[in-house]
């Protein structure tokens, strides 16, 4: 079962009270929460918030390993055959939507690319910034730049190579349909609350995070800044604070701002996939009243 939601809807309590009531275990399908040296920034569960739930995949890898939705693809399809033997359903909750698309359905084998532009394009960005290659990918693929984790350069980077050379952009890739039958049934979900209330919450979150000591973590992580895994949000914003780029107070702003913003992709994204069925965030109840349906 995918359990999806935008960043601070409360996936992580609801899916620890599913998986207890279902005595089964959770496969995090949360890139971010996939680096050990992350701890603050990925809102984590704690040890004692997991209560004794099985997790997988969360402190799992190091920011310098290299590690990609296809590596997760093979390696959480790895697991779940095991934990099939045990579990009649296990829960994969995250969200992170190429993720859990790929664990569900696969990726598309996408067109090797020349080194030259990628070459071409990285210059580009050194040169120019990361407002540079938004701009690029809004002219070329509007459509995905709307889901596309902004702030990351790699990801943008992608978009505009592939682009580059094929002439078709990512949407057209994504678009495209796949043939690849899991051997096991997927039940979609998906959580939501106003937005309103979500915003609120997302803001409340950040400060907490802050107190907890988010700006120290980062700082620790800074001579890493280049990495893959640190192109996110909840860093990016505090890398700019230490490059000097703006004061503490906007950092805070950018934090903030830039994590609905991340929320209202991660819900876009879900939102078109149409085998999604959405629960209220306090809808446990009726959560397990659809999931004993599906099972029984």
């Amino acid at each position: 079962m995918i359990l999806a939601g935008p960043t601070a809807v409360g996936k992580t309590d609801f899916s620890i009270q599913l998986a207890k009531r279902f005595q089964t275990e959770i496969i995090s399908a949360d890139s971010r929460q996939f680096y050990k040296e992350m701890e603050i920034g990925t809102a984590k569960p704690t040890e004692e918030e997991m209560d004794g739930v099985p997790h997988h995949f969360i402190n799992s890898r190091s920011i310098h390993d290299e590690y990609n939705v296809g590596q997760f693809e093979k390696d959480a399809l790895y697991l779940l055959d095991n934990l099939f033997q045990k579990h009649d359903i296990v829960f994969v909750v995250g969200g992170s939507g190429l993720y859990v698309k790929a664990l569900c359905a696969g990726i598309h084998d996408m067109p090797s690319i020349p080194s030259e532009i990628r070459q071409k394009l990285n210059f580009e960005f050194e040169q120019n910034g990361i407002d540079f290659l938004q701009q690029e990918v809004i002219k070329c693929d509007p459509e995905y730049f709307e889901i596309v984790d902004q702030q990351n350069p790699q990801r943008l980077i992608r978009a505009l190579e592939l682009y580059h050379a094929t002439g078709k952009n990512m949407s057209y890739y994504r678009a495209q349909k796949n043939e690849i039958d899991r051997p096991f049934n997927i039940i979609k979900i998906g959580l939501e609350r106003p937005r309103e209330e979500l915003y609120d919450r997302i803001n409340l979150r950040m400060d907490d995070m802050i107190l907890d000591g988010l700006f120290e973590e980062a700082e620790k992580l800074y001579p890493y800044k280049n990495l893959n895994a640190l192109q996110t949000v909840g860093y990016s914003e505090i890398f700019g604070f230490l490059d000097g780029d703006y004061d503490r107070e906007e950092a805070v702003r950018l934090l903030k701002r830039n994590s609905r913003r991340y929320a209202k992709r991660q819900m876009t994204w879900f939102k078109r996939d149409s085998e999604f069925v959405w629960f209220s965030a306090e809808g446990k109840d009726k959560v397990i009243d659809y999931l004993e349906s599906k099972i029984s």
